[in-house]
C-alpha cells in the first residue's frame, strides 16, 4: 500500500499492538456526538414539513387587532414581498379557542391537533433570512440558503447512526400526488457527508413503495454477486486509501439488500386494525389526500418502532389557490379556502399521530417537528390571499422531551414583526440536537478547509422548552 494514499482510519489503525484502532473509536465517538454531551431525550424525529408557508396568524398565533381593522392601512411600514403586490390588513377568516388545562390557542382548522395541546409548545417568534420557497426551503433542511450542504436528517443519521440495519435511518415520505418541495430532492442531501446519509425515499400505500425492490434474482445469486462487488471495492478503497465515497457506495449496497425484505414487510399497512386505519383517516373515501397524508403519519409510527432516526412527511396539493404541488401551503389567492383544506388534509392524521405515539409510549423518545418555510402577510395580496412573510412566523414541537402546553416568542399585535425572543431556524435545529443527545457546537465534520455544521456559527438551544 502506497504510504502516502493513507487515510487517517488507516493510519491510526495500523499503529503498532492495534491500539491505534481503540483511539479512533473513541476519536469518531467524539467527532459523532460532541464533545460535551446533553442528556438525550429523544431517538428519533419526525418532521412535518409545510411547503409553501402556513399562515401563522390562521394557526398559531391569533391576531384579534386584524379582525377589528381589518381592510385598513397598514400602521406600520410595509416591507417588500416577493410579489409587491401588497393590499391592506386582512382579518383571520378563522377562529381561535383555547384548549388543554394550558389554554394554548388553536385556530378551528387545526382542531383535531389541539386536542393536544397540553403536549405542543408553539414557537411563536421563528424568523427567516429568505423570502422565496426553493431558498427557505434549503434554509429549513440544511441551515443554508443554496444546494450542496447536508439536510438536518442527513446530519442526524450521521451522529447517530442506525438503530435497524435493515433500514435506512434517514427516510422521507410521499404518498398520493406528493412530490419534493421547491429544491427538489436535494432537500433530502446527505451533501458532503457520507453518501449512506442521505434520505431513501418511500411510496406510503403503494405496492412498490421503493423502485426495483424486488428482487429480481433468488438470494443465493444476489448474495454471491453483492459479496464479489464488496470484494473488488473494498480492494479498489483500499489502494485509494479509504475513500468515503467508495465505502459509501458499499454500506448502500448492502442496506439496498436488506432493504428487499424488511421495506415492502413495514410499508404494508393491511395489518393495522380497522380502529388505527379509521383514526389517521385512511378509510375516508371523501378525502383521498387526507387519507394518503394519513398513510404517511401511520407509515411514520411503523419506522419509529424500527429505529428509523428521522423521517419527513410530504404535503399534496388541494388544487385550490396559488400553490402547485410542490409549495401547496401557498395561498396567494383564496387563502380561507386553501388553508382550510390544507388543513383537514394534515389535521386529523397529525392528530392520530400523536396519540398513537402516546398511547405506544414512544411520545416520550420520538420529537415532532411541524414547520414551513416561512410564513404569510397580515395584510393581503390582492383581495383574499397573503404573500411570503420571513419576519414572524410559528412551528410547534411536541413530544421527545419538550414541555408541551406553552408558547416560547411573540409578533407584534399584526403578527407582523418579532417582538419577543427572535429566533430561527439553527435554534430549531440546535434544539433538536440537544433533544437527541448531541452538542451542536461541537457536531461537526470538516469540510473544506472548516470545520462545518448543522448550525453554522449560530443557534441556540430553546432551554425554556425542554
Amino acid at each position: 500500500m502506497n504510504p502516502l494514499h493513507l487515510s487517517r482510519r488507516q493510519a491510526i489503525a495500523s499503529l503498532s499492538t492495534g491500539f491505534g484502532s481503540v483511539a479512533l473509536s473513541g476519536l469518531l465517538q467524539r467527532e459523532a456526538l460532541g464533545g460535551v454531551k446533553p442528556p438525550a431525550k429523544a431517538k428519533s424525529v419526525i418532521f412535518l414539513y409545510m411547503s409553501g408557508g402556513v399562515s401563522q396568524v390562521d394557526s398559531f398565533d391569533p391576531k384579534p387587532r386584524l379582525n377589528e381593522e381589518h381592510g385598513q392601512p397598514m400602521p406600520v411600514k410595509v416591507e417588500r414581498t416577493q410579489f409587491n403586490n401588497n393590499g391592506k390588513i386582512f382579518g383571520s377568516p378563522f377562529s381561535f379557542k383555547k384548549y388543554g388545562e394550558s389554554g394554548l390557542e388553536f385556530s378551528e382548522i387545526f382542531a383535531e391537533t389541539a386536542k393536544h395541546a397540553d403536549d405542543i409548545a408553539v414557537v411563536r417568534s421563528m424568523t427567516s433570512p429568505v423570502n422565496e420557497h426553493a431558498q427557505g426551503n434549503f434554509m429549513a433542511h440544511t441551515g443554508f440558503p443554496f444546494l450542496g450542504h447536508p439536510t438536518a436528517g442527513a446530519w442526524i443519521s450521521y451522529g447517530l447512526g442506525s438503530a435497524n440495519e435493515n433500514l435506512p435511518s434517514y427516510c422521507v415520505l410521499q404518498s398520493g400526488k406528493a412530490v419534493a418541495p421547491h429544491g427538489g430532492v436535494g432537500l433530502f442531501s446527505s451533501g458532503f457527508l457520507p453518501a449512506q446519509h442521505q434520505a431513501s425515499i418511500l411510496k406510503a400505500g403503494s405496492k412498490t413503495p421503493v423502485p426495483n425492490i424486488t428482487p429480481g434474482r433468488p438470494d443465493r445469486i444476489q448474495r454471491a454477486r453483492l459479496d464479489f462487488v464488496s470484494q473488488i471495492d473494498n480492494q479498489f478503497a483500499s489502494q485509494m486509501g479509504g475513500v468515503d465515497k467508495i465505502e459509501a457506495a458499499i454500506k448502500n449496497y448492502e442496506t439496498a439488500y436488506r432493504m428487499q425484505t424488511s421495506v415492502p414487510d413495514i410499508c404494508d399497512l393491511a395489518g393495522e386494525s380497522q380502529a388505527t386505519l379509521d383514526a389517521y383517516g385512511i378509510t375516508d373515501t371523501s378525502h383521498q389526500q387526507m387519507a394518503d397524508y394519513g398513510k404517511q403519519a401511520l407509515l411514520a409510527r411503523r419506522l419509529v418502532e424500527r429505529g428509523v432516526r428521522f423521517i419527513e412527511l410530504s404535503c399534496m396539493t388541494e388544487g385550490i389557490g396559488a400553490g402547485g404541488a410542490a409549495n401547496p401551503w401557498d395561498q396567494h389567492g383564496k387563502l380561507e379556502e386553501g388553508h382550510r383544506k390544507m388543513a383537514h388534509q394534515v389535521d386529523k392524521p397529525i392528530a392520530a399521530l400523536i396519540a398513537d405515539l402516546k398511547q405506544r409510549g414512544l411520545l416520550d423518545s420520538t420529537l415532532l417537528v411541524f414547520t414551513g418555510e416561512f410564513g404569510r402577510t397580515p395584510f393581503s395580496q390582492g383581495s383574499n390571499g397573503r404573500d411570503h412573510d420571513p419576519l414572524g412566523f410559528s412551528l410547534w414541537l411536541a413530544g421527545g422531551g419538550i414541555k408541551g402546553g406553552q408558547v416560547y416568542g411573540a409578533t407584534d399585535d399584526y403578527g407582523y414583526h418579532v417582538v419577543d425572543k427572535p429566533t430561527t431556524f439553527y435554534d430549531l435545529w440546535a434544539t433538536v440536537l440537544h433533544q437527541l443527545g448531541i452538542n451542536h457546537n461541537d457536531f461537526t465534520y470538516r469540510y473544506a478547509g472548516r470545520d462545518v455544521r448543522l448550525t453554522d456559527v449560530h443557534g441556540h438551544v430553546w432551554k425554556e422548552l425542554v
